[in-house]
């Protein structure tokens, strides 16, 4: 038992060894390039981080926290229909809390997690962005405002926040619940995937006689369409095998005759008079060609 123990500790060691040396800590790499703005060239980037000064309101920071998001495809698989998500879905925080944000790319594709509605006179665009491509963390900092207040956090990547990739941070109390947030709130539009044609004659305000009318006409449609696919496979069906005994009939003749015209001949001999057949034939093609030649030029004399 002690052995099968000590051989667990040592391959959970190894894969956490081997899990640290893949995802890649960008935070380390980070260039300052002004107003909160570090960037590295591997794909790493921070904008907005802000770790001393005051938002107006806050006469000092009231807690420092730290939290770690984790982001990838296999977040989202608690999600149907959901490609991307975070590890969490929703965050709550102090007012005027000193926030760093350890942010760690699981999948090897670019994510983001990006805050946005923060005082503009303190972060630029109003926003706070982490950004890591492939596997690998950042790191970023930043002091959230006063008041009680609901943020939106998502990817900004193209359709990455559409598939699942959203989430929430709410200041004190917040200020309400953000739609569409997988496993929070309820979407604005819900996929429906059994959605028939009542759901959508009902949507186009469609009267009981235009319905009727509608439904006639899709079954008049479908008749026509099996029908024309019925008489194609028939026709086709008739050709092939018209054509199919055709050729069986002639090449049996075919076997027949060669059969009785080759019996008791060599190969040699065979080859010779297969080569006698195709130079007789092409001479009178040729013959036919020229005496057709011959006739088109005289008629036109």
């Amino acid at each position: 038992m002690l052995k099968f123990l000590s051989l667990g500790l040592i391959t959970i060691f190894f894969s956490a060894l081997s899990w640290a040396e893949e995802i890649e800590d960008h935070t380390k790499m980070l260039m300052d390039h002004g107003d909160g703005h570090l960037m590295e060239m591997s794909g790493g980037m921070v904008m907005g981080q802000n770790t001393d000064k005051l938002p107006g309101g806050c006469d000092s920071i009231s807690e420092t926290k730290e939290v770690t998001v984790h982001a990838g495809h296999k977040y989202a698989e608690k999600f149907p229909g959901r490609m991307y998500a975070f590890d969490t879905q929703e965050f709550h925080f102090k007012p005027c809390t000193k926030l760093t944000i350890h942010f760690v790319n699981e999948d090897k594709i670019r994510h983001q997690w990006m805050m946005h509605g923060l005082p503009k006179y303190l972060y630029p665009k109003g926003m706070f962005h982490l950004e890591v491509s492939g596997p690998a963390m950042i790191s970023g900092t930043l002091i959230l405002p006063p008041g009680d207040k609901t943020y939106l956090i998502h990817c900004d990547i193209a359709q990455h926040m559409e598939k699942g990739m959203k989430a929430q941070l709410k200041v004190g109390d917040g200020d309400g619940d953000l739609p569409s947030i997988p496993g929070v709130t309820a979407p604005v539009v819900p996929d429906d995937y059994n959605a028939g044609l009542a759901e959508v004659f009902a949507a186009a305000k469609l009267t009981e006689t235009e319905i009727a009318a509608a439904n006639e006409a899709l079954v008049q449609a479908e008749a026509v369409k099996k029908a024309n696919k019925a008489a194609a496979t028939s026709q086709t069906d008739s050709f092939v095998s018209g054509m199919t005994v055709i050729g069986f009939v002639l090449g049996l003749l075919l076997a027949l005759f060669l059969a009785k015209k080759f019996k008791g001949m060599g190969v040699s001999e065979v080859v010779a008079s297969i080569f006698e057949w195709l130079a007789a034939g092409i001479k009178s093609i040729v013959k036919l060609l020229s005496d057709l030649v011959t006739r088109v030029i005289s008629n036109k004399n």
